[in-house]
This record gives structure tokens, sequence and C-alpha cells, in this order.
């Protein structure tokens, strides 16, 4: 497609948009009157406006039916995570036996930890990505050291090559085979939180099992935002936060995935608790623990109610929508946010680096842009000014233009703003 830089063109671009009609179910903050630009759906999604119903509803039940609520509310408590199963399967690619919600992202990586990383005086060491976010990175070091290793000889970080932003999937792939009989767990972020950069899942997910590791993803900037298929790519587990690109609410529930080859497995270690109990039997009181066949067998504490109803609203919106028609608009406007940047650049002599891929199959719903020359008063001025979006030091803006309430208009205006706010400082 030919883009052009005006805002007629952007226009033209928002009325064929067939999901334009889902912006305006979104809340928008507002800068000195003005509705903002909102880039940061990578780090907190907006509110979606029916988000309030499904909370109201919950609140409304314990009012009126206090502890009876768990089986006689609308939506009874006790099941109320399995309505997640039948959407989240379709947002992930797996079946609905294989995706539950519970706890928080990290919390859910240790407890998939406890399954997947038992590591043996010969097969202990763990392979993840250079530059993770450090929430991973502090994760896998406690979980090496609580196992009697040192970090230093357990992790294996794959580098990026000198000079280079990304990492290459043969440097993954030549890696797990050097690390071979010693190999434990490949874990990785689905995509990179800090260049945008997705991974090839399915190919480094069979070169791990091959080697004999199990293979997890942290999909933490992946779910919601790019195609998944973790049944068929055979992965053993993965977790995801839901505040980002499904837009639950702040440190809202996380999502967690376990492949059904491993349900039937008790020989499994895992850490036990009553809601992963038989729930045909869970109101017992039994001694012994029965795990649920399924992910929600790794479930431990009853779920809060109050935080799933926002992320409930959020995955039934996706529903309606479907993960196809959302990555055809994302990649259309990320290119297009792109195209702008690079008009920008060159309309003021700057010297902007892309350090997002530009091969569409290797990012999603970010563009990450190292503006040279420039210091965070551009980023306040565009924070000043309505462009909400996310500064990463030294000189890098991480831009989500978030298909579901991003507009083509705004990615018009951003470049605008920004041109206004480079141009301001070199006066």
């Amino acid at each position: 497609m030919e883009f052009q830089n005006t805002r007629e063109f952007a226009r033209q671009m928002d009325a064929k948009d067939k999901l334009a009609k889902y912006r305006d179910e979104f809340i928008f903050p507002h800068v000195n009157g003005k509705q903002v630009i909102y880039f940061t759906g990578n780090s907190l999604g907006l509110q979606p406006k029916r988000t309030k119903a499904y909370v109201d509803e919950v609140m409304d039940d314990w009012a009126k039916l206090a502890v009876e609520g768990h089986f006689y509310a609308d939506k009874p408590w006790w099941d109320y995570h399995e309505r997640f199963s039948a959407p989240l399967s379709k947002i992930v690619g797996a079946l609905p036996s294989e995706v539950t919600v519970m706890n928080t992202l990290t919390v859910n990586l240790h407890l998939l930890m406890v399954t997947f990383y038992q590591p043996t005086q010969k097969r202990y060491k763990i392979i993840c990505e250079e530059k993770a976010f450090p929430s991973d990175q502090y994760m896998i070091k406690s979980q090496v050291k609580f196992h009697g290793f040192e970090p230093e000889d357990a992790i294996v970080e794959i580098r990026r090559r000198p000079g280079e932003h990304n990492i290459r999937k043969e440097d993954v792939l030549n890696t797990i085979k050097e690390v071979g009989d010693e190999l434990a767990l490949v874990l990785i972020g689905g995509v990179n939180y800090y260049t945008g950069q997705v991974f090839d899942m399915e190919t480094i997910t069979k070169a791990g099992q091959e080697a004999g590791a199990y293979v997890g993803w942290d999909l933490a900037h992946a779910a919601g935002n790019i195609h998944l298929e973790l049944h068929n790519w055979n992965v053993d587990f993965a977790a995801w936060c839901s505040y980002k690109y499904m837009n639950s609410g702040p440190g809202n529930a996380s999502g967690a995935f376990v492949h059904e080859m491993h349900h039937n497995d008790l020989d499994l270690p895992r850490f036990a608790g009553w809601w992963g109990h038989n729930k045909e039997r869970r109101f017992l009181m039994e001694p012994q623990f029965d795990p649920v066949r399924g992910a929600h067998g790794w479930q431990v504490s009853c779920l809060p109610i109050l935080s799933l109803a926002p992320y409930l609203a959020s995955v039934e919106m996706f529903d309606e929508v479907g993960m196809p028609a959302l990555i055809q608009k994302r990649d259309c406007i990320t290119s297009y946010l792109e195209f702008i940047l690079h008009e920008i650049d060159k309309e003021i002599n700057g010297n902007f680096e892309v350090i997002t891929p530009a091969d569409p199959k290797e990012r999603a719903s970010q563009i990450s842009v190292y503006l040279h020359g420039e210091g965070r008063q551009l980023f306040d001025y565009l924070m000043k000014n309505g462009v909400i979006t996310d500064w990463r030091e030294p000189n890098v803006i991480r831009l989500a233009p978030v298909p579901l309430y991003c507009s083509y208009e705004d990615m018009y205006e951003f470049g605008q703003i920004l041109k206004e706010g480079i141009l301001s400082h070199r006066k």
C-alpha cells in the first residue's frame, strides 16, 4: 500500500477500518482537555467501557447473596474461571482444557517451573534471552539458586551480535545444540519487551524438546497481540499477564497454559492447593490431593472474582473481534506508524533508528525507536502534548499502536507533534 503523510489519507484509512467502532468501547485519558494518543497498551491497556458492568455485577451479587454467590450468582463464583477457557483458547491457540487463569504472571511462572524445571547434576541449565524483562531474570536466578546451582553456570543467555539490536534465530538454535545434554529448560519471552522482536516459537520449541528439555514461554507481550498456536507448536507451558493488550486492569490476573500431554502425568511435581483439586469432590475436604485433569489442576487458591470480572469483559470482546481481524489491522497500522516515523525523520533531517525488526513476521504491535540526538526533554514534550508513550534509557521510545483503540489519524497526529517537539528544542 502507498501510504501518505496527510490527515486526509489517515482519515480515509479510518473510514475503511472495520475495527474503528471498537475505539468508542474504551475510555481515554485527557491532557489539557484533549483526548490523548495512547501508545502504552504494551504496558497497561485502556479501560473498556463494558468493564464496569462486569464488576458491578459481582458487587451486586456479593451484596444480595453474600456467600451464596458462589453457587447462585448469575455467573457463579465457584466456576467463574471456566468462562475463560473457550475465548482464551482461541487467543493463544490452545484446547480449552489447556488454559486457565490464576495469580499474576511471575507467580505463575514460578509455579510452572516447579513442574518444568527439575534439574539434575547433569541436566540443569536454562536458556533465556539477553535483556529479558527484569522480573524474568530475577525469577530464573532465584529458581536456579533454590535448586543449589550458581546462576553464572546454570543460566545461558542468548546475546545479540555486536552492533545488532535483535537476536538471530540461528543463534538460539545453535545455543540449544551447544548446551545439549546439559539443557533442562528453554524459557524466553515470546515478544521481547524492549525491541518488540517476535521469536519463532514453533521452531525454537521443537529444537529445545529435541535436545531433551522442556520449553516454556513468557507471553506477556504476545497474548492478545500475535498469532499463537501453543497446542500445535507443542509448547510445554506458558504464562501471560492480562493487563497489557487484553485490557483487564492494573496488575490483574494472569493466564497460564499447560499442554494436554502433561495433564494425566500425576508424577509431575506441582505445588498443590484446593482449587486445583477434583472439582466434583472439592467441597468434601478430602486429605489426598486429586488434581483436575487439565490446566485448572495447576491452580492453588480460590480465585479473586473481582479481578477476573474485568478480564472476562475483555476476553469476550476479543471473542467478538477475533485474532485474525486484530492482526490484520495491527500489521497495517504498525506499518503506517513506521512510515510516519521515517517521513518525519526526513522532514527534520533527524537520525531516528528503528530497532524493531522490519519483517512483519518478526514484530507485532510495537515500534521501538532510538531518537539519536534527542533527550528526555522530547519525551516530556510528547507527554505534555497528549502523547502517552514509554521512555527507556538511554533514548528509546516504545510505541504500541494497539489495533482495538488506536486510529490511523492518531499516527498522523503523533508525527506532527513529534516534529513540533524536535524543532522546538532546536530553536
